[in-house]
């Protein structure tokens, strides 16, 4: 029964998450009372002198991190399978393996919720600690093995109301948040019953208060939260490349004829978008086609397989071509390249080129989050067999400053594809100045999985953290204008060659995330840590105690 709680939890907290299209917002719900089944579990007692031991705590909340991790983030099996050049049972080993290693943290989590009931006795101070350990363990996971992927927190990324805490604390908060109001209903199931106790004594009021949080918290769902303006227009380019096809463009004429359908979609100006997400039942809307002869604020190129190399005479023209004929400056994915004399060799990254409408070259950011197993090999000199499983892996140079480029006086912010995932990063461009953020991603490689809208719940994440707009440009979706409090406001159906007019707007004040980061998430890793330690030590003290008594 308690293997099948652990089970039942990893099912209930897959749900608040996207599956294989976008989450539908009342599917968020789940993440309130999602981890009831594992506390139950790890709390449970048989008698009053039995109880789960911390080994089967550990085991229980492992169970229910590896489930969880290979449900969530299956599509890392199809991408691998899909361009990992792997033998065919290598990508299902891939998946197992990361979800091991990554499915830890909640077996963690579970040692640690045990060790704080064992140590003091407690079962209430040990359902007050899993918030606290629960928003350590997601920062360990940040930190550690640099895979936050889709925290507790980004569940509400829709709640109006809970997504007020972001600004300070980040996502963190947020999760803190959720895995409080589970323990609370929780300890209505395993805090001990004392019959001749009133009503109002005992289990029953941490239930009614962790229900009523629960629906209040939930309610956030339908708070409409403001909806900002935007000010100046951005045209985003959906190119609609294959991630998977020969991208030289060696063929007669067909470099010409790529960068003539690029031009081609810059120029749009006057058309419909989705009022939302798309696959999401979102209405469409229309551009202002008053405003159609004014050039737009920006034009941006997304990541994408594009041979587009800062070297090339032929990109140069092109740049120079498309800005002259805007009369807008430019943001463009490509690779970029410097000699490095100290190993007479040059480096390539992966880069964002920025460009003024008066075709002068402003600068370029250099990618410095890089994939793993993507975009480089790690201890590539140790794991020599990994270049040979995943042939396609490029080796980009990590780029090693974030930079604000100012463009027609503002000042903007650029970062690419998976630097989306960590806040403590993105938040830098803003509080270096930035006033609007420009994502440029390539998420053609996940195929029509979960993960990229998985991805933008993140990406919409960093805007109400930072309060920024987004302008989120993708190869082939989802392109989209996201406004400073995380909603949708413009975007475009994927897989499809198409643009996005999209409206915008600056901001320059800087939250409490944006100046300080991660400190909730600090804190609470701190206060883990003492908590931790202070109950082995308190564990060990009596069992050596125990021992004495025995000799």
């Amino acid at each position: 029964m308690l293997w099948a709680a652990a089970g039942l939890s990893a099912g209930l907290l897959e749900l608040p998450f996207p599956l294989a299209g976008p989450l539908p917002v009342g599917r968020s719900i789940f993440a309130w009372f999602g981890l009831v089944p594992l506390l139950w579990a790890i709390l449970f007692r048989a008698g009053t002198e039995r109880q789960v031991s911390l080994r089967q705590a550990f085991l229980l909340a492992y169970l229910c991190g590896v489930l969880w991790y290979t449900g969530n983030c299956y599509w890392v099996r199809d991408v691998m399978g899909r361009y990992g050049d792997m033998p065919p049972f290598a990508p299902t080993l891939l998946l197992l393996g990361f979800s091991l290693v990554l499915g830890l943290y909640f077996g963690l989590f579970g040692l640690g919720v045990a060790l704080v009931r064992q140590a003091t006795g407690s079962t209430r101070l040990a359902l007050a600690a899993a918030p606290i350990l629960w928003a350590g363990l997601e920062l360990a996971a940040s930190r550690i093995t640099s895979v936050p992927w889709d925290q507790l927190g980004y569940s509400q990324v829709d709640n109006a109301l809970v997504n007020q805490l972001a600004p300070w604390t980040g996502v963190y908060g947020i999760s803190f948040a959720l895995v409080g109001v589970n323990a609370l209903i929780a300890g209505g199931f395993v805090l001990e019953r004392c019959p001749p106790r009133p009503f109002l004594q005992g289990p029953r009021p941490w239930a009614i208060a962790g229900v009523v949080l629960m629906l209040a918290g939930a309610a956030g769902i339908f708070l409409p939260p403001p909806r900002p303006a935007g000010t100046v227009t951005a045209v985003l380019i959906q190119p609609n490349l294959d991630v998977g096809s020969d991208s030289r463009w060696m063929g007669p004429g067909e470099w010409d004829q790529h960068i003539a359908e690029f031009i081609r979609l810059g120029s749009e100006r006057c058309k419909t978008f989705i009022d939302g997400i798309p696959q999401s039942g979102a209405p469409n809307g229309e551009m202002d086609c008053t405003a159609d002869t004014a050039p737009p604020d920006l034009v941006a190129w997304p990541e994408s397989p594009a041979p587009f190399f800062e070297t090339d005479a032929r990109f140069q023209q092109a740049t120079t071509k498309i800005t002259a004929d805007e009369h807008a400056p430019l943001v463009v994915g490509n690779v970029g390249a410097d000699y490095s004399t100290d190993e007479q060799a040059w480096r390539d990254y992966n880069s964002a080129l920025v460009v003024r409408a008066d075709g002068a070259r402003v600068g370029r950011y250099d990618k410095i989050h890089l994939v793993p197993f993507g975009e480089y090999v790690p201890f590539q000199h140790w794991l020599t067999f990994a270049r040979k499983l995943t042939g396609r892996v490029s080796s980009f140079t990590r780029g090693d400053e974030r930079k604000v480029f100012l463009l027609g006086g503002r000042r903007y912010g650029v970062f690419i594809c998976y630097e989306a995932v960590f806040a403590d990063e993105v938040r830098e461009f803003a509080k270096a100045g930035a006033e609007v953020l420009v994502n440029i991603s390539d998420d053609g490689w996940y195929g029509d999985t979960s993960a990229p809208w998985q991805h933008l719940n993140m990406v919409r994440m960093r805007a109400i953290e930072n309060r920024r707009w987004i302008l989120r440009d993708t190869n082939n979706g989802v392109t989209a204008a996201i406004d400073p409090y995380g909603r949708v406001r413009q975007s475009i159906p994927r897989h499809q060659v198409d643009a996005l007019p999209a409206r915008y707007g600056f901001r320059d004040d800087v939250t409490f995330y944006t100046e300080h980061g991660d400190v909730f998430g600090w804190i609470c890793a701190v206060v883990s840590l003492g908590l931790v330690g202070w109950s082995g030590r308190k564990l060990l003290l009596a069992w050596a105690i125990a021992q004495a008594a025995k000799s």
